[in-house]
């Protein structure tokens, strides 16, 4: 077996014994084996990086074998810079999030950590599919254990807010569904991705395959305006599947992008590119000032991510190497900072049971260790430069600014607004005296929280002193791709 086979399928097979195990009274046993699990299914990854060769843009690990050999369906899997790091994070942010339910779940343990493991090892599926059926197999099936995830655990209304989940994602991917089968007839009967790249497509056929893309890639992203099942699924979906679901699922619709709508239709992305511009300026400034308003520490972190999200398709959809490697880079920071964002609202939630920010104030007081990581995550939250939310955001912008100055100062206004709502809120929760005797009662972070927290505090330093090796592993797939975004399709 592969080595991207062992990546997808380890976490899955971890999930299928963990849901088999049962029974809550064996839950310390089942903890272990989905820490022993997700620990594995992350030592897994990390050959792929010392066996990676930085200096080609063509697909390594390369694994295809016959699926459905009747309508020419392969298991084709291939890694390359673009899709290179979000296997790695994926695996790590799900070592994360196990640890941080381990004292918190009590309730159907082995279905929790399951889910988790499963959905671990769709989400690395997505980003290493080159097969069109694999690839939306993988991409709709990630919306199982999600829907699970927030309808069991999630909070009072959870079912609400999972079904809005559920039906926005599942009908923007149908028309992703009707695009993939144009593309199979029209290439005359297969579904290779990278067949499909090189595939000749009119303007008409191109901008139709254009837009059933953009339906899935946009609501899962999520862009304005179709990003309002964030919020309430943020509110409602427990810390864990908050985490997962900024710094991971997310992405998957801006991968998407790169994979499928930019190179399959060039001419059309270029000619629509002012739209996704449009859009992507609206969700960094807009939502930027709608989370300003927010009493609620979870949705204020929820619109934030609409808002760097926003930033990401702005690097793409200016066709600039720097843009499209720094909305790259945006997409790793984002994970590390959103996550670890929604797991230190989690640990105040477990404490107080309020996500209220006017239930805190002074919480610097009482758990002092605690502040320091989340005044830091809040800092590379506003693009603070030594940490990760920096080099992504001036990547950005740079690149914009080289194109246009207006778009790119339009841009820049967004770290303003990033740091007021940011810093409103770090304020109000942490600083000042005391505020009750709700915070007067609590106490610091344990020894979990802060193996939990210190790991993605060192993740998100060292991306933000050096991030070297990050930007070198997608140089040549960044430059190669946008050679050919930048060459016409036209018949």
């Amino acid at each position: 077996m592969g080595l991207l086979s062992l990546a997808i399928w380890m976490p899955i097979v971890f999930g299928g014994i963990l849901l088999a195990l049962g029974r809550d009274d064996q839950a310390r046993t089942v903890r272990w084996i989905a820490l022993i699990g997700a620990l594995a299914s992350f030592l897994v990854t990390l050959p792929l990086y010392g066996q990676f060769d930085v200096s080609t843009a063509s697909m390594q690990f390369v694994e295809n074998v016959p699926w459905i050999e009747r309508f020419n369906v392969n298991y084709h899997l291939g890694l390359d810079g673009i899709s290179f790091w979000f296997v790695l994070l994926t695996a790590f942010i799900t070592l994360v999030v196990v640890i941080a339910g381990w004292e918190v779940i009590t309730e159907r343990v082995n279905q929790y950590y399951g889910a988790f493991l499963i959905l671990s090892g769709l989400m690395i599926g997505v980003f290493c599919a080159l097969d069109g059926v694999l690839f939306y197999t993988f991409f709709e099936a990630t919306l199982i254990p999600m829907y699970l995830i927030i309808g069991i655990w999630g909070g009072p209304n959870k079912i609400y807010a999972a079904f809005k989940f559920f039906l926005y994602t599942l009908l923007g991917s149908l028309l992703m569904l009707v695009a993939l089968v144009y593309l199979y007839t029209k290439s005359g009967g297969s579904f290779d991705i990278l067949t499909w790249h090189k595939l000749p497509l009119s303007s008409l056929e191109q901008t139709l395959l254009f837009f059933g893309f953009f339906a899935a890639f946009a609501v899962k992203v999520p862009m304005w305006p179709v990003h309002t099942w964030l919020p309430d699924v943020h509110v409602e979906a427990p810390t864990g599947g908050s985490a997962v679901l900024a710094a991971i699922m997310l992405k998957l619709g801006a991968y998407g992008f790169l994979r499928f709508s930019m190179p399959i239709a060039p001419d059309a992305s270029r000619e629509w590119a002012w739209l996704i511009i449009a859009l992507s300026l609206i969700a960094v400034i807009y939502v930027g000032l709608v989370a300003m308003v927010q009493q609620d520490m979870k949705k204020l972190v929820a619109y934030s991510s609409v808002a760097h999200m926003g930033f990401v398709t702005l690097g793409f959809f200016i066709f600039q190497h720097v843009g499209i490697a720094g909305g790259l880079v945006q997409m790793i920071a984002h994970g590390f900072v959103s996550g670890a964002m929604f797991l230190c609202i989690g640990v105040l939630y477990d404490r107080v049971h309020s996500r209220n920010i006017a239930d805190y104030g002074g919480v610097v007081n009482t758990m002092p260790t605690f502040a320091a990581f989340a005044v830091l995550f809040a800092m590379a939250n506003c693009g603070l430069p030594a940490t990760a939310g920096f080099v992504g955001e001036w990547m950005v912008i740079l690149a914009t600014v080289k194109v246009n100055f207006w778009l790119g100062l339009a841009a820049a206004t967004a770290l303003i607004f990033g740091a007021a709502y940011t810093l409103w809120m770090v304020k109000r929760v942490y600083f000042g005296p005391v505020a009750n005797e709700h915070v007067k009662a609590l106490t610091d972070i344990n020894a979990r929280e802060f193996l939990m927290l210190g790991l993605l505090a060192l993740a998100t330093l060292y991306m933000g002193v050096y991030p070297k090796p990050f930007t070198d592993v997608m140089d040549a797939s960044v430059g190669a791709f946008v050679k050919q975004v930048s060459a016409s399709k036209l018949q």
